[in-house]
């Protein structure tokens, strides 16, 4: 299975690369599915429901969130018949939504994708670690599922590498988002998991983690704020992972960074040709 993972969408920007990149990206390798997390693709703070269904009309198999993720209202209501964009699996009970969702591709292959936040410098959740090993205990790999992905969105490396130690050998892939910038440090572990800290975002680096520079630069020397924080709109890159799955186990064989565009240097997996 080939599947991909595209970092956090932020304003109009990150919308239009991933717009005029993803239908090539998925004829290109023949990618059988394709994640998105788009909590910053609505003018840099959660998403509406035109903006979800122009991702997946435009290739993304599922939509992931985070801590933007009502930032939008409307997504309160929305979120509930759409069953391809996912907010964290542990907010609190009774939140609108579902954290994790069972995905059938064109193959008749099925995905488990679950959305999860970190608690540290976080707002305060339930356990990620609970939530994750309930749901791998719902639907374990190999037998409820054909590959299993989660994306951890969390502020702090140390909280991404354990949980992806945690589930090593138990899950396809642990992706972080959240920071906006992409790690190095991609990798499959020692019982099959690929593993990045973060995916990176798709928007422009010309940024302060693809916010105007003007308005965070003033925060941070002068304490003072002088209004709110608005996406950059220079070219952007689109950053990503792409994970080859093996289809018997489910387990990850290789993993690579994607980085196309705006300022970052290029890079696309040269497993796939």
């Amino acid at each position: 299975m080939r599947l991909m993972f595209i970092g956090d969408i932020v304003g109009r920007a990150g919308r239009a690369v991933l717009l005029e990149q993803l239908p090539g990206l998925r004829t290109r390798y023949g990618l059988d599915f394709v994640i998105v997390n788009g909590e910053n693709a609505a003018g840099g703070f959660g998403i509406t429901e035109a903006i979800c269904d122009e991702f997946l009309n435009a290739g993304a198999d599922c939509i992931t969130l985070g801590n933007h993720a009502f930032d939008q209202k409307e997504a309160l209501v929305f979120i509930e018949r759409q069953p391809r964009l996912l907010r964290p699996a542990n907010y609190p009970a009774g939140t609108p939504g579902r954290g994790a969702n069972l995905i059938e591709n064109a193959k008749g292959q099925r995905i488990l994708v679950m959305n999860v936040m970190g608690r540290i410098f976080m707002d305060a959740m339930d356990d990620p670690f609970a939530a994750v090993e309930r749901e791998i205990a719902a639907c374990p790999l190999g037998l409820g599922c054909d590959a299993f992905v989660i994306d951890l969105h969390a502020e702090t490396t140390s909280e991404k590498m354990a949980m992806a130690h945690f589930v090593d050998g138990r899950v396809s892939l642990v992706v972080g988002t959240h920071t906006h910038v992409p790690t190095a440090d991609y990798q499959v572990l020692p019982g099959g998991t690929a593993y990045q800290s973060d995916a990176g975002m798709t928007g422009d680096f010309d940024s302060v983690i693809g916010m105007d520079k003007e308005e965070p630069l003033r925060r941070f020397t002068r304490k003072i704020p002088g209004g709110r924080f608005e996406p950059a709109e220079g070219q952007a890159t689109l950053c990503g992972l792409a994970v080859e799955i093996d289809d018997k186990t489910g387990l990850a064989l290789k993993v690579a960074p994607v980085r196309i565009g705006g300022r970052l240097s290029p890079a696309l997996p040269e497993f796939w040709g």
